[in-house]
């Protein structure tokens, strides 16, 4: 198995930066996909940013130039540097890992972008 464990999210004014952090433990040997997914009551989760195995990182339009995901592969840790936050950001951010075909979550962190 695989544990997913999110940590960094908090309150943040609009235009602020936040970082949120996600490192994977457990039974890893090929990882072909690692990234940050958010969602809000309601709504459907969504992709934020992630890489694919070998490729540059993917991001939704709604973030570009503004959020910037990086990550450690010998932690097995994936970070989101989020700035210039707008109020439409506050969500529970959640990590994902793909090993193979299976799909790990965290269990998520709240972000909260208000004055």
């Amino acid at each position: 198995q695989v544990q997913l464990v999110e940590s960094g999210g908090g309150l943040v004014q609009p235009g602020g930066s936040l970082i949120v952090s996600c490192t994977a433990s457990g039974r890893i040997f090929s990882v072909s996909a690692m990234g940050w997914y958010r969602q809000t009551p309601g709504n459907q989760r969504e992709l934020v940013a992630a890489f694919a195995s070998g490729g540059s990182p993917t991001y939704a339009d709604s973030v570009k130039g503004r959020f910037t995901i990086s990550r450690n592969n010998a932690r097995n840790a994936v970070y989101l540097q989020m700035s210039s936050l707008k109020p439409e950001d506050s969500a529970v951010y959640y990590c994902k890992l793909r090993q193979i075909t299976t799909d790990y979550w965290g269990k998520g962190t709240l972000v909260t972008v208000s004055s």
